[in-house]
């Protein structure tokens, strides 16, 4: 009796679910050690997900048993992380009985799942294979690959992004989706075309700063997105003058009537929603051979971190948020970020981007767009020039508040007829934006 007792105190704790895309975590740092007493709600660990980290707490008071995995080991969600013993004052005997019905549910297959596992694994298994020397396929790749006739040679040219250069199952799945670029090409040992040679450049000698985490992943989207998008970038100038003295005019009572600085952002949000609902193909993705448009708008926030890497928070529903509303939400992603108090859910379901490179002093910028979507726009510096003014008694030369626009787009789904217009919509609603009234109390 007193096995059976301890049996329906000990549960395995799964890595919970942290957002749709999500597939794995890097544990960052356990909180909690073996043997270690904990209260229900205490964090038990840290989870690093895309460019979000987690906070896991525990599901009820107990101890911890075990652990299945160590700081900085890369775990799929669903994953048995730890062994936990409950407290007693957290087991009913509905409670275990609930427990143990579901476990046996858990452990006893169906017959012809397990038919089926025993046929496959009758010949031995590697847990891992390697090939050319930094490329490890674990055997859910390897099933992956079998049952598609991807051979060996193909996989090696499929861009790995996991850790140590482990191949996902995202980077498997993204390049069938992709057509499978590599399909004909020849073996490793027997290349034919143009390779890129090496031509063992100097890099000089130096301090070695290893990049962190949120950096090696910022430059493996970049480069998948470089690699996976035409890419075209088209220009154009506004002038922003009755904006600026609009903003100028009203950012004082916006604060007292609202309790919100007024910053350019949601303005130029604001501008970039209605441009997008006159072009809706803008706010869209590429599925295989199908263009998916959009039905939400969520606005991406390129955003700068004090530890000079970038996130980009997303502004949900933009289109259905009043100007107070939107200044709300962005001036609070914005200092969420700052301070590294980012969700999963603040960073996920982007539909377009925007880039403010102009905060930083530059002219203008080339941003490299935000996968999956198909543009992401960048605003440069507001600068006063002199402008020739065309009027009808005659030409004068006026200080005005000029900004570059520069719109990267996806040349798969998006043409230069598109861009261009879109583009050139944007700017015309950001000149006109100051024929608003202003706010009043």
């Amino acid at each position: 009796m007193s096995d059976k007792k301890e049996f329906q105190t000990i549960q395995e704790f799964k890595l919970p679910k942290m957002g749709e895309s999500i597939t794995e975590g890097t544990i960052i740092e356990w909180h909690i050690n073996e043997g270690q007493a904990f209260n229900e709600g205490d964090i038990l660990l840290e989870i690093a997900t895309d460019k979000v980290d987690n906070e896991v707490p525990a599901p009820f008071s107990g101890i911890l048993i075990s652990k299945n995995y160590k700081n900085g080991d890369v775990v799929k969600i669903g994953a048995v992380i730890a062994t936990l013993e409950v407290s007693e004052t957290n087991n009913s005997q509905e409670k275990n009985k609930s427990t143990a019905k579901t476990r046996k549910q858990e452990r006893v297959p169906h017959p012809k799942t397990l038919e089926k596992t025993v046929v496959k694994h009758t010949a031995p298994a590697a847990t891992t294979f390697t090939i050319n020397k930094d490329l490890f396929i674990s055997p859910l790749i390897d099933s992956i690959a079998r049952k598609n006739h991807i051979s060996y040679e193909e996989l090696a040219r499929i861009p790995a992004t996991g850790k140590d250069g482990r191949l996902r199952k995202s980077d498997v799945f993204r390049y069938l989706a992709d057509g499978r670029p590599y399909k004909f090409a020849q073996p490793v040992a027997q290349p034919s075309g143009f390779q890129v040679p090496d031509l063992k450049f100097d890099k000089g000698t130096g301090q070695l700063i290893p990049m962190d985490r949120m950096r090696r992943m910022i430059s493996d989207h970049m480069v998948y997105s470089k690699h996976t998008s035409p890419h075209v970038t088209a220009y154009v100038e506004a002038d922003l003058t009755d904006m600026v003295a609009w903003r100028a005019r009203n950012k004082n009572l916006f604060l007292e009537k609202f309790g919100e600085k007024l910053t350019y952002t949601p303005l130029f949000i604001e501008c970039v929603i209605k441009a997008i609902q006159d072009f809706p193909m803008i706010n869209s993705s590429l599925d295989d051979e199908h263009i998916i448009v959009k039905d939400e708008i969520n606005i991406g926030m390129a955003t700068a971190l004090p530890s000079g890497n970038l996130i980009v928070p997303v502004v949900k529903n933009a289109d259905k948020l009043e100007l107070s509303e939107l200044a709300k939400t962005t001036n609070s992603l914005a200092q969420k970020a700052r301070d590294n108090k980012l969700k999963a859910d603040d960073t996920k379901g982007g539909t377009f981007t925007i880039s403010n490179v102009g905060t930083f002093g530059s002219l203008m910028g080339t941003p490299i767009i935000n996968q999956p979507e198909a543009a992401i726009l960048a605003t440069g510096i507001i600068k006063k020039r002199a402008e020739v003014m065309e009027k009808e008694d005659g030409d004068t030369i006026e200080i005005r508040h000029m900004m570059y626009l520069s719109l990267s787009f996806d040349h798969r789904i998006v043409d230069g007829y598109l861009a261009g217009s879109f583009l050139r919509r944007i700017a015309d609603y950001m000149e006109n934006f100051g024929t608003k009234e202003n706010i009043k109390n």
